[in-house]
């Protein structure tokens, strides 16, 4: 039997040492900080991952982005999951799955002290919008609230692309009530669309459409009231509440970019028009000559948009 010299002995335990070394180093893979790689992590967020996963945007957050992600908890999955058609995230087809899933993201690293009560853009898109990204509403009333359905629960999980919002219900893509409920300023033509005796509004502007919606502000809607003395909305029938209801409804996804100078428009009030003025600012003249001011555009919904209004538009009663 050959002896190893003591010299090849040594050489031998220190190639064995390196080996060893090296591969417990390959093993030491290092921490995946991104917003996928942190939502792995949290045990909470397994049917996140699940999803992402599913619709193929687990590699997009994990990208160089920066995105801002409002991460729904399993229990808000689960319970969204019982107002849908689909029995589990396997059953939800995928275009309708990415979709929902990047109404929870928006682009940019936006921490919970540079949000402000208004809008913001998410990543998601329909075909009734024309493929525009949908508007998502932030309320700052009490904490932070989205859409009126989702409350941030944890702020600020800082990823190494952006960073993480958690929140106790998913944000389907909002229709036009969605926005319309969300917003505060509009309690006053939620609830003129939901007074007996109307039309299903609600079913309406929750539809296909696509609508245009002018939408006036409870302001508008006191002035209004104001304006109608002695009797005020109240002496209004409930016929003729109709027709100004429907008399800012339009059809289509009709963004502000595109209205013109004395454009011409048809509303739900068939037959009756309202006229865009934009000198000096975007306005609308309606039948009887009055002047509305357009004072924000663009809140793009899955059905449509709403542009919002500082006077009601009164049709020909």
């Amino acid at each position: 039997m050959k002896i190893l010299s003591p010299l090849k002995i040594a050489i031998a335990i220190i190639a064995l040492t390196s080996f060893t070394i090296s591969c417990n180093n390959d093993d030491e893979m290092p921490a995946d900080n991104t917003i996928t790689g942190i939502a792995k992590t949290n045990s909470n967020l397994t049917i996140l991952v699940q999803a992402l996963v599913k619709a193929d945007l687990a590699t997009t957050l994990q990208g160089s982005g920066p995105f801002t992600v409002f991460a729904p908890t399993d229990a808000a999955f689960v319970a969204f999951l019982k107002t849908t058609p689909y029995a589990t995230l396997n059953d939800v087809p995928k275009d309708v799955l990415t979709q929902i899933l990047l109404n929870h993201v928006v682009s940019g690293k936006v921490k919970s002290t540079d949000l402000s009560t208004g809008y913001i853009k998410t990543l998601a898109k329909s075909s009734a919008s024309g493929m525009n990204t949908m508007s998502m509403y932030v309320d700052l009333t009490s904490g932070v609230k989205l859409n009126g359905v989702a409350k941030v629960t944890t702020a600020d999980v800082v990823a190494s692309n952006g960073v993480i919002h958690i929140v106790d219900a998913v944000i389907n893509l909002p229709t036009i009530v969605t926005h319309a409920t969300a917003n505060a300023n509009f309690t006053s033509v939620v609830g003129a669309l939901t007074k007996a005796g109307q039309p299903n509004f609600v079913s309406i502007l929750s539809g296909a459409g696509p609508f245009t919606v002018f939408a006036p502000t409870n302001d508008a809607f006191t002035a209004f009231n104001t304006e109608l003395a002695p009797g005020g909305i109240a002496g209004v029938s409930t016929a003729n509440l109709t027709k100004v209801l429907q008399y800012h409804v339009v059809s289509g996804n009709i963004l502000a970019a595109s209205l013109t100078e004395g454009q011409i428009v048809s509303t739900l009030q068939t037959p009756q028009t309202f006229t865009v003025q934009l000198a000096g600012g975007a306005k609308i003249k309606d039948v009887n000559n009055r002047i509305s001011t357009i004072v924000a555009t663009d809140v793009q919904c899955s059905n449509g948009v709403i542009h919002v209004l500082n006077k009601v538009l009164l049709p020909a009663l």
